[in-house]
């Protein structure tokens, strides 16, 4: 093979992760790339394993203040606060772009409640094996309850994927917060209730401040720190949860910015992963990090990302 030739990642086989079958192992990760095909124009989203779209809630929801987002050292604060259109919206004008370009379709939901949880997987029940999976946004705040993040509380957790698994007509996925020193616990009983991949990991909590005003960066306050400074707290995260949980099926996401951080993720436990913020450089990160990695795995005599999932363990 010649020196920097492009390599189709679908060449080394595809994937099986939580009951969804993919061409191969790389996605875009949710919130990052827009409700349906909007980076068609950067890259062939029909060909990554899978498009994740942005965070559903039930109805439309207007967000956070602006602004939104601001670049940090080593990776990016955000804090959109989930606009979107609502289910029911999405489906009528979203979901349709994505079938006829041909992509594979992931939908994320989230809620504030295990009621709100569950309203929006009923919705999106409507479209069947139109979507490939519901990927349940578990950072969110707790409305039931203890207050603070849905994701750092086990149980309410373990309820919402019960919830949300009883209204679906597809595989379910869990993603969870990397901002708690409960992540294993919470992994095991969500995949207790039933939750067929877990998605590690969403953004690290954080904040900016201006030194001299002290006025922060983000029209909402703090925000969630994304980026390649996150990194090696997706890989912890992954690696731990892969070692409680040896036969579950763990989607890797968080700072993969190259080939090389992809193979990393999946040398630690995950079977596939989501690249998210590197498509803030550059829309066609995705694609160009899966050719890379799928060119450096030829490169090591590997013929199968099989052959290399888990190879830490």
């Amino acid at each position: 093979m010649k020196p920097g030739r492009r390599v189709d990642p679908s060449s080394l086989g595809g994937v099986r992760v939580g009951g969804v079958d993919l061409a191969n192992p790389f996605m875009t990760a949710s919130g990052t790339s827009g409700h349906d095909i909007e980076l068609s124009g950067h890259m062939p989203v029909h060909r990554l394993g899978a498009v994740v779209v942005k965070s559903l809630f039930t109805d439309p929801w207007p967000g956070n203040p602006a602004p939104r987002i601001h670049m940090t050292p080593s990776g990016m604060l955000n804090s959109v606060g989930l606009q979107g259109p609502g289910v029911e919206a999405w489906i009528q004008s979203s979901l349709p772009r994505c079938e006829s370009a041909g992509v594979r379709v992931v939908a994320s939901i989230w809620g504030r409640t295990v009621a709100e949880y569950e309203s929006a997987a009923r919705a999106l029940a409507s479209v069947g094996a139109r979507i490939a999976a519901v990927e349940v946004n578990l950072s969110c705040p707790n409305l039931e309850g203890r207050a603070g993040i849905i994701a750092h509380d086990p149980s309410l957790s373990g309820m919402v994927i019960d919830a949300v698994v009883r209204a679906s007509a597809v595989p379910v996925w869990a993603k969870l917060s990397p901002n708690t020193d409960r992540i294993v616990e919470v992994a095991v009983t969500v995949h207790d209730a039933g939750a067929a991949s877990l998605t590690l990991v969403n953004t690290v909590l954080g904040m900016q401040l201006d030194p001299f005003s002290g006025q922060p960066s983000l029209g909402g306050g703090g925000g969630g720190l994304s980026g390649p400074v996150i990194h090696p707290v997706a890989v912890r995260a992954v690696h731990d949860v892969r070692t409680a949980l040896p036969r579950v099926d763990i989607v890797g996401v968080g700072g993969i910015a190259s080939g090389a951080d992809a193979l990393e993720m999946m040398r630690a436990g995950a079977t596939a992963v989501q690249i998210g913020t590197a498509t803030f450089l550059d829309p066609g990160a995705p694609w160009r990090i899966a050719c890379d990695a799928a060119r450096l795995l030829h490169r090591h005599g590997h013929s199968s990302w099989s052959e290399f999932i888990s190879a830490s363990h």
